[in-house]
């Protein structure tokens, strides 16, 4: 084996004794005698503690929550299941939500993946690549070529629906000073986007989402506004898609056909 070919295959077996916790995979390249070297240990707690910092980060919904001690201890077994599949930890944690809706501990805060959900939209929106938001003056068509168009959506946009207010609930915890936050029944939706350099965030209503998931599959804008139309008839339809254009949720607009 050429020396490159016996270095990626000591790093993939050392990769795997991090993983698997055992020097079994680096056995052969270990001194005669030495079974479980202390490196590893060493290596092993550096790779968790950035695993730990890196869920820190992308949840800090979560983790405000919860408190510190908690969430080390939770992000501390996720990571021991879930080791990162790069170097780089910008992103990790993807699968944290529905993890933590397994997790036993996490059974008195039923609202904890919800929470976890949507920092991991808003951390994919922060590293989603970039995209110019259309101007108002874009969609100065005529009535009927501007109901055939079909809208272009930003790459970064993020929005969910959710059977209860759980997205006032997120939003009121990630401000720098949370006030006494409550938990309303009435369903609610969220936005989320990075028109620009910062990522936004904002309550989404039934109307809103209705458009935006039409939209998402294709549709015309003449259908995404029928489908707001009938998500809430009272909506206030011309109201509702300034604000999307001011969201800076649309990045192009292809024309359709108006018959």
């Amino acid at each position: 084996m050429t020396p490159v070919g016996e270095l990626g295959t000591f790093q993939d077996a050392f990769a795997a004794a991090l993983a698997e916790r055992t020097a079994a995979p680096i056995a052969g390249w270990l001194p005669e005698g030495e079974t479980d070297p202390a490196g590893l240990a060493v290596y092993r707690n550096t790779i968790a503690k950035g695993c730990i910092d890196a869920l820190a980060a992308n949840f800090p919904t979560v983790a405000s929550l919860v408190g510190d001690d908690w969430f080390g201890a939770a992000a501390a077994l996720f990571a021991r299941d879930n080791p990162p599949k790069s170097a780089a930890l910008l992103a990790y944690g993807a699968g944290f939500p529905d993890w933590l809706a397994r997790f036993p501990p996490a059974d008195d805060l039923p609202y904890l993946p919800a929470m976890a959900r949507m920092d991991g939209m808003w951390t994919t929106a922060l590293f989603a690549p970039e995209g110019r938001p259309l101007a108002a003056e874009a969609f100065a068509l005529e009535p009927q070529a501007l109901a055939a168009a079909r809208p272009r959506l930003h790459p970064s946009l993020a929005f969910a629906w959710f059977d209860s207010g759980l997205p006032g609930l997120w939003l009121a915890a990630r401000e720098p000073q949370p006030g006494e936050m409550e938990l309303a029944e009435d369903p609610q939706g969220v936005l989320i986007v990075r028109p620009h350099e910062a990522v936004t965030a904002r309550l989404l209503d039934r109307a809103g989402h209705a458009f935006l998931a039409a939209a998402e599959t294709d549709a015309t804008l003449g259908e995404a506004i029928t489908a707001a139309a009938e998500a809430d008839p009272a909506a206030d339809l011309p109201a509702l898609f300034a604000a999307l254009i001011a969201d800076g949720v649309f990045v192009g607009l292809d024309p359709g056909d108006p018959a």
